[in-house]
């Protein structure tokens, strides 16, 4: 059954899988990308359908399906509920019963869920189950992370001479290789999985089985989400255990950088600022680090407007830098700069920021907590934007800074380095609190020279980090892979874009 009649019957299509997807659901950077990413495809002429639990809460979306699924002896109904997302894309949000229908996505009080394994295993298995009905089959299927890794394996094993499937190249993005799916053996039976698949070569990973490793086995074609972190992947001090099973398919690894949603980031139209500016005219921006200093009771007097005033919005914890800065609290209110901080995260680094603002209500303010509104002001703000991580597989805070005109002074890893240089931001490689000391203190005297700062304010400004640049570059990768499958007859032809959609 077809249930999209005739439209886009020419498009090549892809499928998408993954755990999380802006309007629907969110913990973290995936959710964006799913967000912002199908539509951004769909502009370039591909037919788009991202596949996504229909989680507790979720209301949209009207039925499209509804069929059993059967897995490792496991028949449950899923329900297919179809949603627009933009540009021509559709969500189609599984309804699984209460294998989605929990208090949280994947655990509570930081621990998983002991049934993770068959919760993502029936998420891909409804995806594929459904693609199979339709009268054509998907173009390529691209996987996204641990909980979509089974796509690549069931395509190679379970659908291997599917009438429909068979041959369907699959295309599996890391995006952060930290969290890798790692369960028990005996699982493997229960997800329809013969125990051939248990050995070094396939899914087996220190006698226990990687949800990650089976992506990256069987996956045709494997991305992440900036150059840097597909290089950095393939070493131990950045690879999680996986770099060698990574390096064993380097030549198969490509690094596409995020984009962000330009039209929400946008500095001359942003609906959260009290001053909206741009690169042609950049007047507003001082009224906003006025307005950002009132907003956290800090002092606003010609003194203070002078001086530098660094921003923060990040979760507290030691791989977004915080262990260093923790190290350098007794230097930062020394520095001739104020600090705005907005995040939540490990307690002692909530508690180090609150004793901080509490001893020096002059020079630091904290919020605890989350405030999208807030976010885009200090954003706006903000002289320099502090993003120490250890590591950083893209990074987006970076992005909405270089194009609100605010300095990012950031570790030189991941997306970072693919984004930062010395024309538009500041950088340290080591990481160590006298690395961070010496870029955030080399920011504070560039500042003091106005042409110089505002030359790095424009500079970054003026970069493309729009969702159309990364789709181009998935979409080279999709149509190599469907070309070689036999499933591409011709390039599809871009749709129109619109012109808001290509950052400034």
């Amino acid at each position: 059954m077809n249930r999209r009649g005739t439209r886009g019957a020419a498009a090549p299509h892809v499928l998408m899988i993954g755990s999380e997807g802006l309007p629907f659901s969110k913990t973290g950077g995936l959710a964006d990308v799913l967000g912002s990413l199908p539509p951004a495809i769909a502009r370039r002429g591909w037919d788009v359908t991202v596949v996504l639990p229909r989680y507790r809460g979720v209301t949209a979306g009207t039925p499209a399906d509804r069929f059993p699924i059967a897995i490792g002896g496991l028949v449950r109904d899923a329900t297919f509920f179809e949603a627009a997302l933009g540009g021509g894309a559709r969500a189609l949000l599984v309804d699984g019963g209460d294998l989605f229908d929990r208090d949280a996505l994947y655990s509570i009080d930081n621990v998983d869920y002991p049934d993770n394994p068959l919760r993502f295993a029936f998420l891909v298995r409804a995806a594929l189950e459904y693609a199979a009905r339709l009268e054509r089959a998907p173009s390529v299927v691209h996987a996204h992370d641990w909980q979509a890794g089974l796509a690549p394996v069931y395509l190679r094993t379970v659908y291997a001479s599917h009438p429909t499937l068979a041959g369907t190249p699959a295309i599996f993005t890391i995006h952060n290789l930290a969290y890798q799916g790692i369960f028990d053996a005996d699982w493997l039976p229960r997800l329809d999985l013969g125990w051939d698949l248990f050995s070094v070569d396939r899914l087996e990973y220190w006698r226990r089985i990687s949800f990650m490793k089976g992506g990256v086995v069987y996956a045709d074609t494997i991305t992440t989400v900036s150059s840097r972190y597909a290089a950095e992947i393939q070493t131990p001090e950045f690879g999680f255990g996986f770099d060698g099973i990574l390096r064993s398919r380097a030549a198969d690894i490509t690094g596409i950088l995020n984009g962000i949603d330009v039209d929400q980031w946008d500095p001359s139209r942003d609906p959260f600022l009290p001053h909206v500016y741009s690169a042609a005219d950049l007047a507003g921006k001082s009224m906003n680090k006025r307005a950002l200093l009132e907003e956290y009771r800090l002092p606003v007097d010609t003194a203070v407007m002078k001086r530098p005033l660094v921003g923060m919005v990040s979760r507290m914890v030691d791989q977004k830098g915080f262990d260093l800065i923790a190290a350098l609290s007794d230097d930062f209110p020394h520095l001739d700069a104020s600090f705005v901080v907005l995040g939540t995260g490990e307690a002692r680094y909530q508690d180090l920021w609150t004793r901080l603002a509490a001893k020096f209500p002059d020079r630091i303010a904290a919020r605890i907590g989350f405030d999208e509104r807030l976010a885009h002001l200090i954003e706006a703000g903000a002289d320099i934007f502090l993003m120490p991580s250890q590591f950083e597989p893209c990074g987006l805070n970076q992005m909405y800074s270089l194009r609100y005109g605010t300095v990012p002074v950031v570790r030189k890893v991941g997306g970072l380095a693919d984004t930062v240089t010395p024309r538009n931001g500041f950088l340290f490689q080591d990481y160590t609190p006298g690395a961070l000391l010496g870029a955030l203190t080399r920011a504070l005297t560039a500042f003091a020279n106005p042409k110089k700062w505002q030359a790095l304010q424009l500079a970054g400004m003026r970069a493309d980090h729009s969702w159309d640049r990364s789709a181009r570059e998935y979409v080279k990768i999709y149509e190599q892979a469907a070309r070689r499958a036999g499933r591409l007859d011709r390039p599809p032809r871009p749709r129109r874009q619109p012109a808001e959609s290509v950052s400034s």
